[in-house]
């Protein structure tokens, strides 16, 4: 207190107050700014300009109204119904919240419309502030025939191919053929996966014209077409540039981005683990000197592609904030969200080319609502239930922008958040993910927790051979889940088994007494049935040492004829659960159990099924009927949720095994759904535009 305080002191005090007064003032950037955006990205922006003293508005959609973004804001307004088309696109409606708010700068995030040059320079009119580039750099750069062109002349690396607009599908083949297969089609003013599609021949050229072009109109807005060369088994990295107005430029090392399925990354990490200081400084120089090229300033990115010589060639170049920035903040200390709205604001870049380190080893997982069984990852919808981020876990960092009881819908991406852990070096970044993606709880939506962490622990992986094939070689007939080894089904086997024994315990107790003190239970061991796939295993607890109560458990297990010692506090309320096994720790999480024994475990990531029984019991059930699979080959049912975009068969019709029945959107992705074998349609259950759940019945053969 002041009392406390001398005169000089106080001086001085007062002092070092105005010095931060007139530093704030001096790098004052903006009072109000909006974010154009939703989700983690949005939340991610918000944090910042928080840090930076800027009062931020939100703009939502009808469905988003209590999204956590909104909640995070000083301001929120709602800007249409659910559609993206109708409400995060909606630049009418944006335009009108900046003026009411008087917002003075828009974040786009990324996605939506933070490559519209529209947009930008409809900001610009209106004396509004586009943190992103001007609206020549998106324009160059947004547009893929125009960026390659570019990147040319700036003598960057380029794949080869058709330089020029495809009219049709049968141009789009002629194109390819002369280009010689594989090859890509792409939307032109594209990005994260949508209107992509990789052809092998002149049939899946035109399939993949069809549905690029759909999902570019869809996605875009502009369903514009480009031809390239496709490189077989390359490696996807990307190089950050930083560059102010003042012609200042730097690029901020590299990540490896390799890991992904359908076109859209799974697993980033920065540094690489594949590049080397000469060709990370060559890869670096080609990208500011195209960022300079076309006079960039803001954060953006480079994407290469390099083969196994090392050789790169230019992909494309984000004019954005990149998904995958934590990364790269995480190796060099910089919040790239800040330095863009100081760039917007006209300042010079603080650093030079030489103070940028690489410090450490960061990896980011991305955790969607997708069950990863079907394609490495259909979307899910469904409310969160239970959500609790791994952060009591050390150098773990979570950007995401649901909470518990959010809905995941199928209006966006099915993004639940980005998981980034940070080490020394790479083996520990990658023990903490293994850890983190183990104690992170996600209930009432499937998610892709499994497939994460198989990717992060597989020899392939942890030894840096990748490419952008990656999920395909390893998994050629799709992802199956964690393949347990003998120790760890044991392993598995004994935590069930032990997890059942103390629950028993604790029904018989009643505020920590036996419910019926006369009748006090001398049970010291139990013989147990346990089902775990195909195999029964019979299981024998017994009790170890002289007390045995539900909060403190050590057991002996019996499995295979091997003795296991388990020991937990089995903190029945906890959604995560510690067990020791012969010194071995584990974190696994029960999801779900019911009378008849059945229970499900999350065990290294995997969700296993299995039913628990006494000895008695399981004898019993012998003797109960099973309920008979259906017969799928029949039927088409929905995998996901969606929304119907065209059927192309009606009740009569022939088909083939193989022909397209229908077509699904979900995320903004097409699907075609096939006939599982030849026959007449009997009945057709859907339309074009109807909305679909997953599972719902959609054609009949007969």
């Amino acid at each position: 207190t002041c009392q406390h305080v001398s005169s000089l002191d106080l001086k001085n005090l007062c002092f070092v107050h105005l010095s931060r007064f007139l530093l704030f003032f001096s790098l004052q950037t903006f009072e109000k700014l909006l974010i154009a955006n939703r989700g983690e990205i949005a939340c991610r922006v918000i944090k910042t300009c928080k840090k930076m003293g800027i009062k931020t508005v939100a703009i939502h959609s009808d469905v988003d109204a209590n999204a956590v973004h909104v909640k995070m804001a000083d301001e929120a307004v709602c800007v249409g119904p659910a559609p993206t088309s109708k409400s995060y696109l909606n630049m009418d409606a944006i335009m009108e919240v900046i003026k009411k708010t008087r917002a003075q700068a828009v974040h786009p995030g990324y996605g939506f419309l933070s490559e519209n040059k529209e947009f930008a320079r409809r900001l610009a009119s209106e004396g509004v502030t586009f943190i992103g580039p001007d609206t020549h750099a998106i324009q160059a750069m947004g547009d893929k025939i125009e960026s390659k062109l570019l990147a040319k002349n700036a003598k960057v690396n380029t794949i080869p191919g058709f330089d020029g607009v495809v009219k049709d599908a049968d141009e789009a083949v002629r194109i390819a053929r002369e280009i010689g297969y594989p090859v890509m089609i792409k939307a032109s003013a594209g990005g994260g996966g949508k209107g992509m599609r990789i052809a092998w021949d002149d049939e899946e050229t035109r399939e993949g014209f069809r549905f690029s072009s759909q999902e570019a109109a869809s996605s875009f807005g502009d369903d514009r077409l480009l031809i390239e060369k496709f490189i077989d088994n390359p490696r996807h990295i990307e190089i950050q540039v930083l560059a102010d107005k003042h012609g200042n430029a730097l690029w901020l090392n590299e990540r490896e981005c390799s890991i992904q399925r359908r076109n859209q990354k799974v697993v980033e990490e920065a540094p690489s683990t594949f590049l080397d200081p000469e060709t990370r400084r060559a890869m670096g120089e080609q990208a500011v000197a195209l960022a300079k090229a076309v006079k960039y300033s803001s954060a953006g990115t480079v994407e290469f592609l390099v083969d196994s010589s090392k050789n790169f060639y230019f992909l494309e170049m984000n004019t954005r904030l990149q998904v995958e920035h934590p990364v790269t903040e995480c190796i060099t200390g910089l919040d790239l969200v800040q330095e863009m709205i100081r760039v917007a604001k006209g300042y010079p870049l603080r650093h030079k080319q030489a103070d940028i380190p690489i410090n450490g080893w960061a990896v980011e997982c991305r955790v969607y609502a997708e069950d990863p069984y079907k394609s490495f990852g259909l979307p899910s919808i469904g409310k969160l239930s239970q959500y609790q981020e791994p952060l009591h876990v050390p150098s773990v960092r979570v950007d995401s922008g649901i909470q518990q009881g959010s809905d995941i819908s199928i209006y966006y991406d099915p993004m639940i958040s980005k998981l980034i852990t940070y080490g020394s070096n790479r083996a520990e970044a990658l023990k903490r993910m293994e850890e983190a993606l183990d104690n992170y709880v996600i209930r009432g939506v499937a998610h892709n927790i499994s497939l994460l962490r198989e990717v992060i622990i597989h020899p392939r992986f942890v030894q840096g051979d990748i490419s952008t094939k990656f999920l395909p070689e390893v998994y050629p007939d799709g992802f199956k889940g964690h393949k347990l080894t003998d120790l760890e089904r044991r392993e598995l086997l004994a935590t069930a088994a032990s997890l059942y024994v103390a629950e028993q315990l604790r029904s018989q107790r009643f505020l920590g007494t036996p419910r019926i003190p006369i009748a006090k239970s001398k049970q010291s061991s139990w013989e147990l049935s346990v089902r775990l796939g195909d195999g029964i295993y019979p299981v024998a607890v017994s009790k170890d040492g002289s007390s045995f109560s539900p909060c403190l458990v050590s057991q002996q297990v019996e499995v295979d004829g091997m003795k296991l010692n388990v020991t937990s506090e089995w903190n029945l309320a906890s959604p995560l659960l510690s067990v020791t096994i012969d010194g071995t720790q584990r974190t696994i999480q029960r999801l779900s159990r019911n009378a008849s024994g059945d229970t499900s475990i999350q065990f290294l990531g995997t969700v296993y099924k299995l039913q628990i029984l006494t000895k008695v019991a399981a004898e019993l059930s012998k003797y109960m009927p099973e309920k008979a699979a259906e017969d799928t080959s029949s039927i088409l049912r929905s995998p996901m949720p969606g929304a119907v975009v065209a059927v192309s068969v009606k009740p009569g019709d022939m088909v083939s095994e193989g022909q397209e029945i229908c077509v699904i959107e979900a995320m903004k992705m097409q699907n075609s759904m096939i006939a599982a074998k030849t026959g007449k349609v009997k009945a057709v259950h859907c339309k074009a535009g109807d909305t679909v759940g997953e599972g719902d019945l959609l054609v009949e053969l007969e």
